[in-house]
């Protein structure tokens, strides 16, 4: 009998739709080219309700018009953690599923974050990709920041705050920040595929661009500009073992890479995200790209990456220093255009992931999670002495 694999996708974030992409190229569609499992797509609509139907395979679904209306006619899902994970459709003859293994494929907020990677741990069901604490702080810009510039990993100076900071300190914030080099990055530290981010060259660019990724986030990450700059990004796979894609150039159009060079300049529906806005392999120094791909495999160890991540650097040229910009545990699409240079297919690319997710789960079986005590036994009453 095949293993049951489930792609959950969608969610309430503002990434949305990516994460309908990424779900079906390259993961649903090298799944079902794989033949080995039987492919349940989870699908988590906007409100949060979640579905799941065969047709929900195919993105042509989701590209028709009134789907959205269409996948009401479907039930709505319920989710059971007491035999493993399943899925129940609910009714007089409720049918459940058990999913063997989950292909998370939920960009940004509620998904990618750790969310629903703590859900999947407490369900204890081998799932792809990074475990909850990696992925928490890897959705954090400014924590991820501060976890790699403790190991001694350069990083551009910048500051953070709260929704509710900017509100009561304003002045002391905008002292803070114009110390920085102008021009600077405005980021929501949450949010992915650019969004919600502002390069600002004065003050009224800056508060401006602070509000719009407090629309996004209670949470903002300002920071240097980095001059003479060469960007580029680095896929990883692994699990202790770690197997370095192309380090890629992005050619983006704007000031900086935005949503619009990431997804909707000049890729085809079959590649999913993007793929023709970068170099592969980035026509750069051989030295530069030693020391990122280094770079990238310490970043990966420091903040205990599992399945597969994309590290984005920032080059100074004239300096040679090199910045760790960003980690991404979700890259859009798994950045299959990358590692398809890199002689990985897609298949092989969705296969090796669930492997290294099988892996991974089998290790922490071996742990211990529960104590035998009897403090049970010698509590009386409601006084308890801690």
């Amino acid at each position: 009998m095949k293993k049951t694999i489930g792609v959950i996708f969608g969610g309430q974030s503002a990434e949305h739709e990516v994460s309908i992409i990424t779900a079906h190229v390259p993961i649903i569609q090298s799944l079902l080219a794989l033949d080995k499992y039987e492919v349940i797509p989870i699908y988590i609509a906007k409100d949060g309700s979640w579905y799941s139907d065969q047709q929900l395979n195919k993105l042509s679904f989701f590209q028709s018009p009134g789907w959205e209306e269409n996948l009401k006619k479907f039930k709505k899902l319920q989710v059971s953690l007491n035999n493993g994970f399943e899925i129940i459709w609910p009714g007089l003859r409720s049918i459940a599923k058990k999913i063997d293994i989950v292909f998370p494929a939920m960009h940004g907020t509620n998904g990618e974050d750790g969310s629903l990677m703590g859900l999947l741990r407490m369900a204890n069901v081998p799932f792809v990709g990074c475990d909850v604490a990696a992925s928490a702080v890897a959705m954090d810009k400014a924590l991820t920041k501060q976890v790699l510039e403790s190991q001694g990993i350069l990083v551009t100076p910048y500051v953070w705050f709260t929704a509710s900071e900017w509100e009561k300190s304003k002045d002391e914030l905008l002292t803070d920040i114009k110390k920085l080099s102008w021009p600077l990055f405005i980021k929501p530290v949450h949010l992915g595929s650019s969004i919600g981010i502002s390069k600002v060259k004065n003050e009224t660019e800056l508060i401006n661009g602070i509000e719009v990724a407090l629309h996004y986030d209670d949470k903002v990450l300002v920071e240097d500009g980095v001059q003479n700059l060469i960007e580029v990004t680095l896929p990883l796979m692994g699990n202790e073992d770690i197997r370095v894609a192309e380090v890629e150039r992005p050619l983006n159009k704007t000031e900086f890479f935005d949503f619009s060079d990431k997804y909707l300049s000049g890729g085809t529906k079959s590649e999913g995200a993007n793929s023709l806005y970068s170099e592969i392999p980035a026509n750069i120094d051989d030295n530069l790209i030693n020391q990122v791909k280094e770079l990238g495999k310490r970043t990966f160890k420091i903040l205990g990456c599992t399945g597969i991540v994309r590290v984005d650097f920032l080059i100074n040229k004239s300096s040679g220093k090199i910045y760790v910009n960003e980690v991404n545990t979700l890259p859009g699409s798994l950045y299959h255009h990358n590692w398809r240079k890199a002689g990985v297919s897609n298949i092989e690319l969705v296969e090796n992931l669930v492997i290294l997710a099988e892996q991974h789960f089998t290790a922490r079986q071996r742990l211990t999670f529960s104590f035998q005590s009897d403090i049970l036994k010698k509590v009386s009453g409601s006084k308890m002495v801690k």
